[in-house]
């Protein structure tokens, strides 16, 4: 099978589904992102110290950032889906979709839980550093947040509104998060300063 076909050399795609859409639309600025970002987590896991480095495993990390990048392919196949508007046969491949899973939010949460009973309190604000993998995770929250920024206008443009439009953006919201706790829980792990704004 080729890896390319020709189909978008004039500007548009195909949803899921096969409608087609020029590629500046709103829905490709949002998966797009979401790829952009699992694309950095995958980086953000090389970085981890591996069993043949003689370093401890971190399992648990790579454990809940498999689960991330998961989620963000469901997602991702979620924002990709045509509207009935656009496709009267989309509420039939909206049935092939894969779940969103609703336990994501609560596994992030308890993650979060779990590093931040050692993290010191936080008394200012934190610049982006230290670590590499602190440093990495740093830049999966910019670009979280980027994402959760590009889904909230898609829905807002495009007056969509459903369970599943409103779960996924509570999931980009938490991660947010858990890449800010899980920068500052890796400076901690390896002992590496961690920066601070002291205007």
């Amino acid at each position: 099978m080729k890896i390319y076909t020709r189909t978008g050399d004039q500007g548009s795609t195909s949803l899921f589904g096969g409608q087609r859409v020029s590629k500046a639309d709103l829905r490709l600025e949002a998966y797009g992102t979401l790829d952009e970002l699992n694309c950095f987590v995958g980086w953000l896991v090389s970085l981890l110290p591996t069993p043949s480095t003689g370093e401890e495993t971190w399992d648990i990390e790579r454990g809940e950032l498999a689960d991330i990048q998961d989620q963000l392919f469901r997602i991702g196949s979620h924002l990709a889906m045509a509207t009935d508007q656009e496709d009267p046969q989309a509420v039939n491949w909206r049935a092939k979709l894969p779940s969103l899973d609703a336990q994501f939010v609560g596994r992030l949460e308890k993650a979060m839980d779990r590093m931040d009973a050692e993290l010191l309190p936080l008394k200012n604000f934190v610049l982006p550093g230290g670590a590499a993998a602190a440093s990495a995770a740093h830049v999966c929250r910019a670009v979280a947040r980027r994402a959760e920024r590009h889904v909230i206008r898609l829905f807002e443009e495009t007056e969509l509104d459903s369970h599943s439009h409103r779960e996924i953006a509570r999931q980009l919201n938490r991660l947010n998060d858990y890449f800010f706790v899980l920068a500052r829980h890796f400076n901690r792990r390896v002992k590496a300063q961690e920066p601070v704004w002291k205007p």
